[in-house]
């Protein structure tokens, strides 16, 4: 892991397209910024887990059922 310190208003660049500014900073919370291409999707961390739990689970409820129809 990279960890670098940022003020307010400063700024870090991702593979030349992505770029995540220091917006705000109150006590604790940190507001940041972030500018990416449309193609890129942005999650917090605990909805970024939340969709990979429910990708899980759908493809071992329905989909290994499927493939072994469709395999015979």
């Amino acid at each position: 892991m990279l960890a670098l310190s940022r003020k307010k208003n400063e700024a870090l660049v991702i593979n030349n397209n992505i770029e995540i500014t220091v917006l705000e900073i109150k006590g604790e919370q940190v507001k940041l910024g972030i500018s990416a291409p449309r193609d890129v999707p942005v999650y917090r961390r605990e909805v970024y887990v939340q969709i990979q739990e429910a990708n899980k689970e759908a493809v071992n409820a329905d989909g290994i059922e499927n493939l072994k129809e469709l395999l015979g």
